[in-house]
């Protein structure tokens, strides 16, 4: 059954980029939500004052904290994902406590589980990460829940994405060395993958499908790189670096807290991160070019006019 307007819904890695703007857009169907977090005043500003949001410290690895969380909720969603770390490390997120959440799901009678992977997802891909959520998606669609998986590209929008990563770098480097330059993209809205996790909850013709999220072009990495620079105001030379440069640059910046880059990257670099089928046509709604709206997000426009912009594409 479709999970009703006004329910409360726990989820799991709800903190960040596309988890405050779900957040906000079930808070408009008038959910509740409790949000898990490792840091509760690191979230304060963009998530602890929306009305019917619950931000809970809480160590969400810990199988008798998740039971506790999950119970009394109509939705569970995961969209926990780590892009740096030791082999044992995506184990541990993408893996291990995809496990526990199905469990406590279990437990609590969850009507309904969305669990956020990415494109190339595969048990047997290039790296870790694609490893890693590959093996994620088999739990999902070996247990008994009334699950959706979601497998974006490239996500992009308003907020700490991409496009501000590459916009920040092409702001101070006169010339762009990337890893990974040829990889093929399809860079998808967030406010499309958002939509896509409402349709899920409100939608039975959509449990146990896998839908790859993507946007209407593709694009090599090193094209998206340079058009940021353009719509920012910051056009730069983009330069492709070998691999045999940028695996010993990628394990030096590996060993920083925050890198980068890590050599897991460049092995998820290597697999094209498209699907040649297109936006899910079961989904009913052609998604967003990424001109359409990286344009007025890089120039820094009006915050309140982009909004309504972007509410009026989205036809709400």
């Amino acid at each position: 059954m479709p999970i009703p307007a006004q329910t409360p819904i726990l989820i799991i890695g709800g903190t960040g980029f596309i988890g405050t703007q779900l957040a906000e857009a079930l808070i408009e169907r008038g959910h509740t939500l409790t949000l898990p977090t490792r840091n509760r005043e690191k979230v304060r500003k963009d998530l602890i004052t929306l009305p019917g949001v619950t931000v809970v410290e809480a160590n969400v690895h810990d199988q008798a904290t998740l039971n506790r969380l999950a119970e009394g909720q109509a939705a569970v969603i995961n969209l926990v994902g780590i892009l740096h770390g030791s082999p044992a490390a995506f184990e541990r997120a993408h893996v291990t406590l995809t496990e526990k959440i199905i469990a406590a799901a279990k437990q609590a009678g969850v009507s309904r589980y969305l669990h956020m992977s990415a494109l190339g997802a595969d048990v047997n891909g290039a790296s870790h990460y694609h490893k890693s959520k590959g093996i994620a998606e088999m739990r999902v669609a070996a247990s008994d829940l009334a699950y959706t998986i979601y497998r974006p590209s490239l996500v992009f929008g308003e907020g700490k994405c991409f496009l501000s990563l590459f916009a920040s770098l092409l702001a101070v480097a006169p010339i762009l060395p990337l890893a990974g330059a040829q990889c093929q993209v399809q860079p998808v809205w967030v406010g499309d993958v958002v939509r896509a996790l409402l349709a899920g909850l409100s939608r039975d013709d959509l449990l146990g499908k896998t839908l790859n999220l993507v946007g209407p072009r593709t694009y090599s990495l090193q094209q998206v790189v340079e058009y940021i620079g353009e719509a920012a105001g910051t056009p730069r030379m983009v330069v492709p670096l070998p691999d045999a440069l940028a695996r010993p640059l990628a394990a030096l910046m590996g060993l920083l807290p925050k890198p980068l880059l890590s050599t897991d990257n460049l092995d998820s670099l290597k697999v094209d991160s498209v699907d040649a089928a297109g936006f899910p046509a079961v989904l009913g709604w052609q998604p967003m070019p990424l001109e359409t709206i990286a344009q007025a997000v890089l120039a820094q426009r009006n915050p309140r006019a982009r909004y309504l912009e972007y509410r009026s594409r989205a036809g709400r």
